[in-house]
């Protein structure tokens, strides 16, 4: 499954790591829920990074007492119609300041990924070839948005502001 990070189609350095399954060595793992959260200081204990991989149907305050330990936080989109890994993600970046890579997994679609990308997250795991090259093309495409959001971005109107305030200390 291709993965597009930061606008670049990557090789994961993440190994996923079924619920049976022995965890390698020193290796980056993803890991589901119930799995972390069966030893969460064990795991963050480890050599190697590790991720989790967050349902939408499970609260992310859970989570927070572990983020600063954790390298990714995936977020599953169980089918295009369901949006709570959205309201997640803008928890994990306003609220609770995550500041670790933040991938959308599952039902991820090319015409939501500039949604994706302003609620936050940074990396896609997507199905097709086709869509994680259409990737790259779509999130250079906009550049100013009117709406504050968790990708950090400033917004149009807050551009404006801050050229109308270094044209005017300029005179």
């Amino acid at each position: 499954m291709p993965l597009v990070r930061h606008g670049k189609i990557t090789q994961d350095a993440f190994v996923h790591v079924a619920d049976d399954a022995p965890l390698p060595g020193d290796a980056a793992i993803l890991i589901s829920a119930a799995r972390f959260l069966d030893d969460p200081e064990a795991l963050c204990r480890r050599v190697g990074r590790t991720g989790v991989i967050w349902p939408n149907s499970r609260d992310v305050d859970d989570l927070v007492p572990w983020l600063d330990r954790l390298a990714v936080v995936a977020l599953v989109f169980p089918s295009f119609r369901d949006g709570r890994a959205y309201s997640q993600a803008r928890l994990l970046r306003e609220r609770y300041f995550y500041r670790g890579e933040l991938r959308a997994t599952g039902q991820v679609l090319r015409d939501q990924f500039v949604f994706m990308l302003r609620a936050g997250f940074d990396s896609f795991e997507v199905k097709k070839e086709s869509d994680a090259m259409a990737f790259a093309v779509t999130a250079k495409r906009y550049s100013v948005f009117y709406q504050p959001t968790g990708d950090g971005r400033i917004t149009a109107l807050h551009q404006r502001m801050q050229m109308r305030h270094s044209e005017s200390a300029g005179q």
